[in-house]
């Protein structure tokens, strides 16, 4: 092959590759160079949305005194710590845990007519970065193997949380884990391999 055909075939694979004529397979993490993946943008949410989220917190916190539940249990442990899974990991369990997040909520709002305006924002962040993350998210095939481990751990704990908790106990958990959601869990996923 001559010098001159190089160029080009390095050219005609990197169009073939980029427009999808060739199959290459791709792993869509919380990269913000991943197509369609905008992720990236809530390393720190603006000192605007914090605020709302911490007039939601108080008012759910208030909310909560007045139910006097009493829990057993923590859904979120203290040892709940994003950076002991995987990078490729971390998406799954903070998508599993933004729409546990999202549920509950929703479900305090539409009990409580008190909750409903203070929630109104928190919960259209909550719902925007949700589908900012799945755009970053391959679907898992439905016969595929299935997550282990650690993460297998906590997202059973996630799906069961609802059928073993009572509401109260549930708004509990979600609302005593917000913060550490969006700035802890959100920023390592949004920091991709940077967060260790």
């Amino acid at each position: 092959m001559t010098g001159g055909c190089m160029p080009v075939l390095v050219l005609m694979v990197a169009v073939l590759t980029v427009t999808g004529a060739v199959p290459v397979a791709r792993l869509r993490r919380a990269l913000p160079d991943a197509r369609g993946c905008h992720i990236a943008q809530f390393k720190s949410l603006s000192p605007q949305e914090l605020q709302a989220f911490k007039r939601a917190k108080d008012a759910l916190e208030e909310s909560l005194l007045l139910k006097d539940s009493k829990c057993r249990s923590r859904l979120f442990p203290r040892t709940w710590d994003l950076r002991q899974l995987q990078v490729r990991e971390r998406p799954v369990a903070l998508e599993a845990e933004l729409a546990l997040t999202l549920k509950v909520l929703e479900a305090a709002a539409d009990a409580d007519s008190v909750l409903v305006d203070v929630l109104d924002q928190p919960l259209h962040t909550l719902q925007h970065i949700l589908s900012q993350l799945r755009a970053c998210i391959q679907p898992q095939p439905t016969a595929g193997p299935r997550p282990r481990g650690r993460l297998h751990h906590w997202l059973h704990r996630l799906q069961e949380a609802p059928k073993k908790e009572s509401p109260g106990c549930l708004e509990a958990s979600v609302t005593f884990n917000l913060f550490r959601l969006l700035t802890r869990d959100l920023k390592c996923v949004a920091s991709g391999d940077l967060c260790v």
